[in-house]
């Protein structure tokens, strides 16, 4: 029974009988009764105060006196101003007990005749997975599974990568520093070993950079005499402001022409264009590098556990982007200016000109996106969107590809979306917070955080003991349970859009907002149901009183439903972790409270066992959203 909908056909009925108003079921509003005041659900009297002419106090009264009255599913309630606190009576939360236990799946919608693709991950064949890369997996594997649940056919995938100017940086660094030196000589995982030349690409480039501007300074020019007239132009504005913010940004602005104009990032270019003529030599390095990486990454989405269905390569799908953009050049969508670069011009939707082909005909990562998504609508024909798993500094991409795909006539870009999230911060020894970056190698490694908050469970759950009589393997299997479960819902706890601070330590503890504290939570009851031995399976009987706290917790499980259908529709993992905490929260309350087997009526003792029992159900099935699993003993 939906309480809500139950309620409002008996208030509307109430209103016409007693008041001669006649008033339309959306104008009947409830809401959860706040914790101050006495009731499970509250009525909103304030939207027919002015049709019974009279004070919101009065009908308030007036409708919780005639509720009482009438129903026997209302016990008792109490107004306040314009609100009407309603108590509901025992045996319809115990009647609630007896629906969900039946259910084995309780909290899932039916199924739709709809596929949704969820993309996450989406890493570069040029370094490691990384501490963002941690949030952006967890993320996406999470919200597939929420979407799930909520009755869609879900297609989980990733695009790879593995062609652009990033990845020709590892490669010539490799080349022209390392040749010969591969990841078994050098005893690595192979993304940690190509990840290494990126940096090393980088210190040359910085080096090179600093040079370039020196010889500027001095009047010293050498390539491109566009360097020379664009450095003068910016070199002029600058010596012209006194603003600091304003001489900081032309600074950058020549800093990045600088970059450009190095021997190093020329002969990166170069390597980019062979690579798309197919040139043998750059391409069998390309795909000699890039074979390192993906053993790398296999091995790491293995200790994370999540997993794909159909993975899709940057390297073939910006074929598609291009042919796409010729396509809608010669349609007039597209507009080619005089160095032979694509663009598109979006200032009448409120945003800028876009470059989608580079003036050497060299692919960027909108030609890419827009193929990739073109291509996927073809393997799926009953597709009906595409979720964006990646972090919110391409908030303005993501506007830019769904409006690029709708101008070139694809309906279904409006049903793509953008689960755009915070970047994640790291707390350094010195107790300082700061973003991570790959090209100057101040990331956390994927792997080691992994192995780290696995080796603190480990030493936590050692010092509290609780594990003997188990094996070697059943500890480890829950060292690995309880560190990666902490690490996974740490991170998934806070809402998608914030930016975070991560703390490994934090991550594992037993107490508080943690995996850690709900997989205990498990535990515990399933300790209890183990001791209890085998449950009748008759229901509970319905003529029972509830203690205070056991209609908490009813009231939570009666929520479930509701919480995974939000958590779908906002893509919100965090919904579904804060109400799992909420409800092991409870719980706890209920056993510090509430005797279960010293309780002398048998069939109160069994609506314990099997309230204890349910909670247990909806725990699992909240962390298994969360790709977590949960243990029967810690």
């Amino acid at each position: 029974m939906n309480l809500e909908n139950h309620l409002t056909s008996i208030v509307k009925e109430l209103l016409t009988k007693h008041y001669a108003i006649e008033i339309g079921e959306k104008m009947i509003q409830f809401q959860k009764t706040k914790k101050d005041f006495e009731g499970d659900i509250t009525l909103v009297v304030f939207p027919f105060v002015k049709m019974a002419k009279k004070a919101p106090q009065m009908v308030g009264q007036e409708l919780g006196e005639l509720l009482t009255a009438e129903i026997d599913l209302i016990t008792g309630f109490n107004a306040v101003q314009g609100f009407l606190n309603l108590v509901i009576a025992d045996s319809y939360w115990l009647n609630i007990l007896n629906e969900i236990a039946v259910q084995p799946n309780y909290g899932n919608g039916p199924d739709k005749d709809s596929r949704l693709m969820v993309e996450y991950s989406s890493p570069n064949t040029n370094k490691p997975l990384h501490l963002g890369h941690l949030r952006n997996n967890f993320l996406g594997f999470s919200v597939s599974r929420i979407l799930e649940a909520n009755g869609h056919k879900v297609v989980k995938t990733q695009i790879v990568n593995d062609r652009g100017i990033h990845i020709c940086k590892s490669m010539l660094a490799w080349e022209r520093f390392d040749e010969g030196n591969t990841p078994e000589s050098a005893g690595m995982k192979g993304d940690k070993f190509v990840g290494q030349y990126y940096v090393k690409f980088d210190k040359v480039l910085k080096a090179e950079t600093l040079v370039v501007i020196e010889n500027w300074e001095k009047g010293k020019f050498e390539g491109s005499e566009a360097f020379e007239a664009e450095y003068a132009r910016l070199a002029q504005a600058y010596a012209a402001k006194d603003d600091e913010k304003a001489k900081k940004g032309l600074a950058d602005k020549i800093k990045k022409l600088a970059n450009n104009a190095t021997p190093i990032m020329q002969d990166v270019k170069d390597m980019l264009v062979k690579w798309e003529k197919k040139d043998a030599h750059v391409y069998g390095l390309w795909q000699k590098m890039n074979g390192w990486v993906y053993k790398g990454f296999e091995d790491t989405y293995k200790a994370m556990q999540v997993s794909f269905d159909k993975l899709y390569y940057e390297s073939d799908t910006y074929i598609i982007g291009k042919e796409m953009v010729e396509d809608g050049l010669n349609k007039g969508i597209f507009f080619k200016k005089e160095d032979g670069s694509v663009w598109i011009d979006l200032t009448a939707d409120g945003l800028d000109e876009k470059l989608v082909l580079r003036g050497d005909g060299t692919a960027v990562y909108m030609t890419q996106d827009v193929g990739t998504a073109q291509l996927r609508m073809q393997d799926y024909p009953d597709l009906r969107g595409i979720a964006y798993t990646v972090g919110n500094e391409q908030d303005y991409h993501f506007k830019v590809l769904f409006l690029i795909l709708q101008k070139l006539g694809y309906d279904w870009a409006q049903n793509c979306h953008h689960i755009s999230y915070g970047m994640v911060d790291l707390r350094n020894d010195k107790g300082e917070v700061g973003r991570m970056k790959s090209r100057e190698g101040t990331v956390v490694d994927a792997d080691d955080l992994v192995s780290e908050v696995v080796l603190t469970a480990k030493e936590m759950t050692e010092e509290r003991g609780h594990i003997e009589g188990m094996t070697a393997d059943e500890k480890n299997q829950l060292y690995h349970m309880i560190g990666l479960g902490g690490l996974k819902y740490y991170l998934l706890k806070v809402d998608p859009a914030k930016r975070m601070t991560f703390n490994p330590e934090e991550s594992v503890e037993l107490q508080g907002n943690t995996g850690p504290f709900i997989q205990y939570v498990h535990a515990r009851i399933c300790s209890l149901l183990r001791k209890a031995g085998d449950l009748s399976g008759e229901g509970v009987k319905l003529n029972l009183q509830l203690h205070p706290v056991e209609r908490e917790i009813l009231k939570k499980l009666a929520d479930y439903p509701e919480v995974v259908k939000t958590a779908g529709d906002d893509y919100s993992p965090a919904i579904i972790a804060n109400y799992a905490f909420d409800l092991g929260k409870t719980y706890n309350a209920f056993w510090q409270s509430v005797s279960v087997f010293k309780e002398e009526d048998a069939d109160l003792m069994g609506m314990r066992l099997e309230l204890s029992r349910n909670v247990a159900k909806v725990i699992k099935s909240t962390m298994f959203l969360l790709g977590i699993d949960v243990p029967e003993r810690m």
